[in-house]
This record gives structure tokens, sequence and C-alpha cells, in this order.
């Protein structure tokens, strides 16, 4: 099978799931009363700027004219004078003194240029959570019970796990299997999300598969079945090259980070394409509200109102 869920930042969303997300490529279109200048604050980020000048600011690579090609190509930075200027006709947010032709000293801030989007918001979704297909959580090494066969454990105990453990990882993470992913459609079985509950380290293995661990850190008590999983070293992606998901591409969403239902802005959500439909991270989807049913007064019959726009996603992961 091997397909797992998009997860997916909520740009600005005020909705309940299920609802449906659709890819989008509309003309580009400035906000009225755009500022003339911006001054650039701490915690701003690309996205952030650019709807103030843009009524769809996932479209910023547009008008910072972004090369795909470059890797970080704007160190925009708090303090950081930000103008609207047109070129060949088009709209261009430049920086207030950025004059590639004079020659002149290359400083760098101490402080880090501001981001694409949030990171912290992805973040804990990467580090605290995975989504597996159930091939590789049939896999996935076991908690078999701790010390003097305990069945729950907690930070400075020892457990004992089975399964063929990844011998060049010392640190480990344990995790509980919370749901499984369902196709709302085909009801395929797309993969079952796991929540991060403890931290460890591995103290030994022997020839039966079984590996001793020391828990370092545990948010909930570890219990049998829970899964071992290497720590993840993976370097979160910062910037984004936002653009229309696959034309056609229509999805649901599945879950929202926290197992709320109400959706608000930068929340994390997982939808049900993935990288077998093409979706890649960058992707953005218009999310839909479903539109309700009520009774026709003269009619009597059951009808069904339009589906409403309702917010916006960007895939970060797939």
């Amino acid at each position: 099978m091997k397909k797992l869920a998009g997860l997916c930042l909520a740009s600005w969303l005020a909705i309940t799931t299920p609802n449906q997300a659709h890819a989008r490529a509309d003309v580009l279109a400035l906000q009225e009363g755009y500022p003339q200048e911006y001054v650039v604050v701490k915690g701003d980020t690309l996205w952030d700027i650019s709807g103030r000048f843009l009524t769809q600011p996932w479209r910023w690579p547009e008008i910072w004219g972004v090369n795909p090609q470059i890797d970080d190509p704007h160190w925009i930075y708090p303090g950081d004078v930000i103008y609207m200027t047109w070129v060949d006709g088009k709209p261009r947010l430049r920086i207030k003194g950025d004059n590639k032709l004079v020659p002149r000293a290359r400083v760098t801030p101490l402080e880090n240029p501001i981001p694409a989007i949030p990171l912290k918001d992805m973040d804990a979704f990467m580090q605290e959570n995975v989504v597996l297909d159930d091939e590789l959580l049939a896999e996935t090494p076991y908690v078999l019970g701790g010390r003097n066969k305990r069945i729950i454990a907690g930070a400075g105990d020892r457990i004992y796990a089975r399964g063929e453990m990844e011998s060049d990882y010392k640190y480990q993470n344990i995790y509980r299997p919370l749901q499984a992913f369902h196709d709302p459609i085909t009801d395929e079985l797309l993969g079952y999300e796991l929540s991060k509950i403890a931290e460890a380290y591995v103290v030994s293995t022997n020839d039966e598969d079984i590996t001793t661990l020391e828990l370092a850190k545990s948010q909930q008590e570890v219990r049998v079945m829970d899964r071992v999983l290497p720590a993840p070293e993976t370097r979160i992606q910062s910037m984004f090259y936002p653009a229309p998901a696959p034309e056609e591409t229509e999805g649901y969403i599945l879950s929202v980070d926290g197992g709320v239902q109400k959706i608000g802005r930068f929340d994390a959500v997982a939808i049900n394409k993935g990288r077998r439909e093409g979706v890649k991270p960058g992707h953005v989807f218009i999310v839909y509200a479903a539109g309700e049913e009520m009774d026709d007064p003269v009619t009597g019959e059951r009808v069904k109102l339009p589906d409403e726009e309702a917010g916006t996603l960007m895939v970060y992961k797939v």
C-alpha cells in the first residue's frame, strides 16, 4: 500500500472536519489599501508580510520574484523596511536600501532571518507525531514491559522492547498508536497516527531481538505494546515555495493535531492525499466547508446549500 497522508498547515480556517480541499490557481490580486512601506518585526513570516500586500499570501514567491533553484533567496530580518514596486508591469516587494549594483560590505545580523511560515507550528507535529502505514507499524519494535514485570513505566525506569531495532540509533522515542486513517470515500486504510510519549536510550540488545532501554524523559506512562522508533534527526524545512496542488486533486481533512474539531490558523491537519497523488511540500489547497441541508418551504424537498470557502492549507510533509 505504502500511502501516507499529507500533513498541512492551515493559513486561515474556521471550520469543522471533515471538509473538502481543492487545488486553486487564481490571478495575483493586491490587497486594497496595501501599505507603501512595512517595517519587519520579530515574529513576522514571509506569509504574514505578503498577506499585507496580497489577497492570497501563499503566492509570496511571485511577489518576491523567487527563483526556486536558489535556497533561502531572501534574508529578511526584523528592522528591514519592505516596500512595493513594479517590474515589467508586475508587483514586486523589495527591501529598502537593497541595491545590488552598489558595492558594499555584507553585514549579517546576529538574529536569524524570518521564516516562510512559523516553524514552531510544524515542529510540534513532526517531532511529536508520526504516521505509519500498516506494514511499517507491524515491523516496528514494541514494548514488552518494564523491570519486575511492570506493565507501566516512567522517566528513570528500565523497559524492554522486542523487534529489530535500528542499531545505529542510540536514542529512541516511544510512541503510542492513536487512530487509523481511512479514506472517507473509499474506506482504504491510509495509515496510523502515533503520538510520542517518551524518550529513551538503548542500553543493550541480545540475540533474540530484545532491547533494553532506559527512559530519559516521559510525557505519559509507557505501557505494553507502545512502539519504539529512532529519534528523528531531520532538519525541518524552513523555506517553502507555495504552488497550486496538482489540477483536479481533491481531498478531505482526516484529523486535526490535538484531536479537536474546530480548526484555526496555523493548526496542523492531515489530509487523505499524499505522494501517490503527486502532492508535495508547498502545494496549496483551498478548503471548503460542506453546505448545510435544509427543507424547501415551497416544495418540501431536501436541498443542499452550496459549499463555502473556509480557508487555505499548505502541505509541509507527505
